[in-house]
């Protein structure tokens, strides 16, 4: 393979991402905008016909008419972390102690400055109505599409959803499933605690926006860049930063902003980035 090679308006990592919002260069002072709404999401679900289910936590933050969010571990947030940022201009919230503070706050500037669309780069693919099982395999198989790999090949799944899973077998993919939970898939496979163990035995990784907030996001980066790994990201967690970084390692976006399509039955619409066509 050969080695990805960051292009010249892509920031070179999510530091140097925030270093250009401080700085203005999107269009929009940081420090004129404030979070007017912040909220905390949470939701169980198991799908029928599925035998395992799965716990969702989410941090949102309102600017404007734009929402960012980002997933954390249930439990993780303090109750004050909404109420911190309600009235808080987004340069402040961008050096809060709180990493998941941080990448909402910047999720919700970059949605307010560079909203989903043909202008952002993106490409709206409508997701159907229905149950929450059928949904998440139409969002799985798109999301999945972005790899463009042939199969025999091995992907390294960064932050489990059994339907990935299935739309990887489906196109005779193998895959390494990670998830700091641990735990078994739908299939009684082991799922695998540190992705770092796994990087060097893939030859490509999917990976959840969720990595943004809880640190493992630089790692997977790094090491699709180094090695010309295609890295793709399905983001509900950092829907607008991930965008951003095609060229410095991320290949390719799934983005899905609040509200996500385990909320809703109803139509909706994913952004692609990158990737096949």
């Amino acid at each position: 393979m050969t080695a990805h090679t960051a292009t010249a308006s892509a920031p070179g990592s999510c530091e140097e991402l925030v270093s250009r919002v401080l700085a203005g260069a999107y269009g929009h002072d940081p420090r004129a905008l404030r979070v007017s709404t912040a909220f905390t999401t949470r939701q169980s679900v198991r799908h029928p016909g599925r035998a395992r289910g799965y716990r969702n936590e989410v941090l949102s933050l309102r600017i404007g008419a734009a929402v960012g969010s980002c997933a954390v571990e249930p439990g993780e947030l303090p109750d004050t972390a909404a109420d911190d940022c309600v009235g808080t201009d987004a340069a402040a919230l961008l050096a809060h102690p709180l990493l998941p503070v941080r990448i909402a706050a910047l999720d919700a500037f970059l949605m307010h400055a560079l909203p989903h669309g043909p202008a952002s780069g993106a490409r709206p693919l409508p997701l159907p109505a229905g149950g929450s099982l059928e949904r998440s395999r139409a969002r799985a198989r798109a999301v999945v599409g972005l790899l463009g790999l042939p199969p025999g090949r091995t992907v390294l799944v960064v932050g489990v959803v059994n339907s990935l899973l299935e739309a990887l077998r489906e196109r005779g993919l193998r895959y390494v499933p990670c998830d700091l939970k641990g735990g078994t898939t739908e299939w009684d496979e082991p799922v695998r605690g540190d992705a770092a163990d796994h990087l060097g035995r893939c030859d490509a990784v999917l990976a959840s926006g969720m990595t943004l907030g809880n640190g493992s996001f630089e790692q997977l980066r790094s090491h699709a860049l180094r090695y010309g790994k295609p890295l793709v990201m399905f983001a509900q967690t950092g829907s607008a930063v991930l965008p951003r970084l095609i060229g410095s390692g991320v290949t390719a976006v799934s983005a899905e902003p609040y509200p996500f399509f385990w909320l809703d039955g109803g139509p909706g619409t994913i952004h692609q980035y990158g990737g096949t066509r």
